[in-house]
């Protein structure tokens, strides 16, 4: 049985979905005013193979994941690019998707932009307003009223009283209280603005999620995901006005992944601390290798950002496609025990490093059936070693092709950059096929020096009875 860790109940749970065999899921996406980072990735890969499990396990899902696409940080990057916000949001959210397939991060079912939900966001307040759960503020904003609804700060556990004791410091002199958030911000001089009846404006954060959320998936439904950063104040938020707003319970599951660690510290644009993804794979030959290394981590637990946690990555990898790359996938069934071992650990809460482990498991057989000469057991376990590695989307590619694309950093000597120039495989063969002239010539002095040069770039051969193949390191 899956069970799943709920941030609300802080334990692990049976996951019961309100309707036989149908999931909603819900993941708050991106604010799209710039490159996505690795913590933005995490996100992404998590939730991806959140929905991938899902489906495996035969669940109707729909998963939708939105896009902020107006708030204060688009609005101040379009002012300080002396441009409209709308091609802003649309460069990035460009970007973003190329970034997702890189990823081999799966399209969500819906992906709505806030933008779009005006009138929902809209009517939503005006039931808030009816309700005497929001009011409007002495600088004609809409805020909600935080002490009219019980149990906030039931998700985050944050105390109240503490809360208003002064933890935060966030103090509008046009709220009736401290506490209170935003729902409607009125238009200032050159924003963006929507008509409503306030006046022309425009939502706050935390009313865009709510309105998208429950008209994609109903007043109900089964998970909410997000980064941990999100607990408080925003799913808090989403908790009070939608459930204020419906009279209905929000959501039954909350799922929360760690932050993206450098130092020690969240990596975050706010912090001046964070990678793209694009700057990384500038250097890296793979973002399978990323993939792969947000994996190793359990989703709930920090992930600690290096060079040598992605070279970890890369080996291991390298090791799993070696093990697939002479064999060939065919269509036979696959082993019961390592499937079952695998479905175990991710029906613990997703537990992708001991998923990972079964799948390594599974190559050391595989590589003893092939010294043994065992055609079924390779058979099987090879497909075996394929199949439940797409489940969490990782071997998917021509072994071959992925091991000479290579999973390590871009470091070339200059001086052999010059004379090998190996930026194509078929400059990469013709040094190859030099090697193999000098070996036929029985210059072996001469074959030796390619063979280290080339190790020297990354680049190792591996002689077979046919030839010889390469990869990079």
């Amino acid at each position: 049985m899956l069970k799943i860790y709920n941030t609300l109940s802080r334990s692990k749970e049976i996951f019961k979905p309100r309707v036989k065999g149908k999931v909603g899921l819900y993941v708050c996406g991106m604010t799209v005013y710039d490159y996505c980072h690795i913590g933005h990735a995490r996100v992404m890969v998590v939730f991806d193979t959140v929905a991938r499990y899902f489906r495996y396990c035969g669940y109707d899902l729909t998963y939708v994941r939105n896009i902020t696409d107006i708030d204060d940080k688009i609005i101040n990057r379009a002012n300080e690019n002396g441009e409209d916000f709308l091609p802003l949001t649309e460069r990035f959210i460009d970007a973003m998707h190329e970034d997702e397939r890189a990823l081999s991060v799966l399209p969500p079912d819906q992906e709505p932009k806030a933008t779009q939900f005006m009138p929902d966001i809209i009517n939503m307040i005006e039931t808030l307003v009816k309700k005497e759960l929001a009011y409007i503020g002495t600088n004609g904003d809409i805020f909600y009223s935080v002490s009219r609804f019980a149990g906030y700060g039931k998700l985050s556990g944050k105390n109240i009283e503490y809360l208003q004791a002064g933890e935060r410091v966030d103090v509008d002199t046009a709220k009736k209280d401290p506490m209170d958030f935003v729902l409607w911000k009125m238009a200032k001089p050159d924003e963006p603005f929507w008509q409503s009846p306030w006046g022309n404006g425009r939502p706050g954060w935390h009313i865009e999620c709510s309105a998208m959320s429950t008209c994609c998936l109903g007043n109900h439904f089964d998970i909410h995901g997000g980064g941990m950063d999100l607990q408080f104040p925003h799913h808090e938020n989403e908790i009070a006005q939608s459930e204020g707003a419906t009279g209905e319970k929000f959501v039954n599951l909350w799922m929360h992944n760690g932050f993206v660690r450098i130092d020690e510290e969240k990596m975050s644009k706010s912090l001046g601390n964070f990678f793209t993804l694009r700057e990384v794979l500038k250097k890296y030959k793979s973002a399978e290798v990323i993939r792969y290394f947000i994996l190793t981590s359990h989703y709930r637990s920090p992930l600690n950002y290096s060079e040598q946690q992605l070279d970890d990555a890369g080996s291991a990898l390298t090791r799993l496609y070696t093990a697939l790359r002479d064999v060939e996938i065919k269509n036979v069934p696959i082993d019961k025990v390592y499937e079952q071992r695998f479905k175990e650990a991710m029906d613990d809460d997703f537990n992708t490093p001991i998923a990972l482990s079964v799948l390594f498991d599974c190559v050391r057989e595989l590589n003893t059936a092939k010294k043994d000469k065992k055609q079924d057991k390779i058979d099987s376990l090879a497909t075996t070693l394929h199949q439940l590695a797409g489940i969490i989307g990782i071997l998917q590619r021509n072994p071959k092709k992925a091991l000479e694309a290579g999973f390590r950093w871009l470091k070339v000597t200059s001086h052999l950059e010059q004379e090998y120039n190996l930026d194509t495989d078929e400059k990469i063969q013709q040094h190859i096929d030099k090697r193999l002239a000098a070996k036929k010539n029985k210059n072996w002095a001469s074959a030796d020096k390619i063979r280290d040069e080339l190790k020297e770039q990354g680049i190792v051969l591996e002689d077979v009875a046919d030839g010889t193949i390469w990869r990079r390191e």
